[in-house]
């Protein structure tokens, strides 16, 4: 935290940057990161956004050979390779020849979670041979459409498995979850945000309350015009005895869930940017809360970290009737290019119950929208008006996840399932563990323990930990000569750091969140370091200011 430099002329003001959300300031500091690297021997470290910086190469490397089998089926149906043309997969006798291409293959990671999926889809789903491995084949080579819209079957059967091992703990509830497969976490929480308005289940002017501190797009969706939403925040504000935030949820912060104004829960679990999962005695409270005060309080959770904590479990697991659960593949598979995401909703759900009881009026609405894709429009379930509401309805035969998408997502589920011990899993969590313990060393600050700590994410309160270790006349003369977003222009300009600035996600205005994912190992103590240099040039500054001496260094 030092005295700001001078910007170029034309640059926009603190006041400009101030309205950006933190991955839109993330390109400013980038620039300013840059030139100051071309200044001097350094490399810029780029600790914002959360996208990381490994991938799952098994299943990627079990696409590539299930294509090569793909594209021998498609010639065994029809080949003219001097035009390059052949025709489409068949179904009768592919799940032995696919046997058969596998024992001709060397016996390669790929090789053996191909077998394994066999196995696994044969007898512990007791799929249909053939017309399993033809779903995997015809999805590789994408010559058909979607069908169903909603998720390929065997897909759908897998995927749910992965959901009841990755975010249940093993002990799904009773029942099934439909699945509607969807481009990433974003495209589903888009997706069920418009049909909940379309179907009459939120209107503009109904209150969304809203877990926070949260990943600030999810901040803008209730204020978009369409939505026009008015929020409440669910504040993470409790701490510890000694100042630090745990990013839980205080009794009394979940008590304003009872005020039947609010219609939903939006609720990012476990958090970003605090990183954490919400605590058992915290579920137990919402479980209470919802059974026996609001049965009709919607709840919607983005699950994506919930592989990044050792038995963690989703609040759909014990509110099965009132979440609409939002997963996306990307951080625990590397895979956030190819945009890969499910939404889960029990079959037995208070939104169809909701449809079912709406006015007649709004009733014959909504049978004249859906009238041209279902024989009985009004029994249509929610998740079903939702993939006809990505493609405007009347496109509704088109709709759907590309297959070559479903694939390498069910491939990633069964990679997975198949990993017994937990091996690749245990692996990014260690990644993880350990560069954020070497930031903290950097910062030559211990690390409590948390078990609930994903360690993708760690927000760093310096107004907190400044009051705690320094007192009121420092983080007063701190607000008096600088901007909260000194931090993070500040670590971009004098050290080439670029991390994200909290009051961004709504969180405590002098924090900063750093990325655990994206960069490589050796660079997170330097981060720490150049944090812990910044904090001590202020504190030289307060001193001066005091008339004492600066402290050594």
């Amino acid at each position: 935290m030092t005295e700001q430099t001078p910007e170029d002329p034309g640059a926009p003001s603190d006041r400009e940057l101030r309205k950006l959300s933190p991955f839109e300031l993330k390109d400013a500091l980038l620039q300013v990161a840059d030139e100051a690297v071309k200044t001097r021997e350094a490399v810029m470290l780029n600790a914002g956004r959360g996208n990381p910086n490994w991938i799952a190469t098994t299943p990627r490397e079990a696409f590539f050979l299930l294509g090569q089998f793909a594209l021998a089926e498609s010639r065994r149906a029809w080949d003219e390779p001097g035009v390059g043309l052949a025709g489409m997969p068949r179904s009768p006798g592919i799940a032995r020849r696919l046997h058969d291409f596998l024992d001709a293959s060397d016996d390669e990671p790929a090789v053996q979670l191909l077998r394994g999926a066999l196995t696994y889809g044969e007898h512990t789903l007791g799929f249909n041979p053939d017309r399993f491995v033809w779903e995997l084949t015809d999805a590789i080579i994408g010559d058909n459409y979607p069908v169903p819209g909603r998720m390929l079957p065997h897909a759908e059967r897998i995927v749910q498995e992965y959901l009841a091992r990755e975010l249940f703990a093993g002990r799904p509830p009773s029942g099934r979850f439909d699945l509607f497969a969807v481009e990433g976490g974003t495209a589903g929480m888009t997706y069920l945000f418009h049909s909940l308005v379309v179907n009459g289940l939120l209107h503009k002017g109904d209150t969304l309350a809203l877990g926070s501190p949260l990943i600030t797009p999810y901040l803008a969706i209730p204020r978009l015009e369409e939505l026009q939403l008015r929020t409440v925040d669910i504040q993470q504000s409790a701490t510890t005895k000694d100042g630090r935030h745990t990013w839980q949820y205080p009794d009394a912060e979940l008590r304003k869930l009872e005020d039947p104004r609010i219609k939903a829960f939006f609720v990012v679990n476990p958090s970003n940017p605090g990183g954490v999962a919400m605590r058992k005695e915290s579920v137990h409270k919402l479980v209470e809360l919802v059974r026996k005060r609001r049965p009709d309080l919607l709840i919607i959770t983005d699950d994506v970290y919930g592989t990044f904590v050792n038995g963690f479990r989703s609040l759909a697991a014990d509110l099965p009737r009132n979440t609409l659960l939002v997963y996306s593949y990307s951080k625990h598979f590397g895979c956030t290019g190819w945009r890969l995401g499910v939404v889960a909703l029990h079959e037995d759900n208070i939104l169809d119950e909701m449809l079912a009881k709406q006015p007649a009026k709004v009733r014959a609405r909504l049978e004249a929208r859906y009238g041209a894709i279902a024989l009985h429009p009004g029994r249509l379930k929610f998740i079903d008006r939702m993939v006809a509401d990505s493609r405007a309805v009347a496109l509704n035969h088109t709709a759907g996840l590309s297959l070559p998408q479903q694939l390498q997502m069910t491939l990633f589920s069964l990679f997975s399932l198949l990993d017994k011990d937990g091996v690749y899993k245990q692996r990014c969590q260690r990644i993880c563990q350990d560069r954020l313990q070497a930031l903290f060393e950097g910062m030559g600050l211990p690390l409590h323990t948390d078990p609930l700590r994903t360690a993708y994410y760690q927000t760093l309160d310096l107004e907190a930990w400044c009051r705690e270790h320094l007192g009121e006349d420092f983080v007063r003369f701190v607000r008096e000569h600088h901007d909260p977003l000194d931090i993070v222009f500040t670590l971009a300009r004098r050290h080439g750091v670029v991390l994200l600035n909290g009051s961004g996600f709504d969180g405590p205005p002098w924090s900063a969140r750093v990325s655990l994912a994206n960069s490589e190992d050796d660079t997170y103590h330097r981060i720490g370091r150049d944090l812990r240099d910044e904090v001590r040039r202020a504190i030289d500054a307060w001193k001066k200011s005091r008339g004492e001496p600066p402290a050594l260094h």
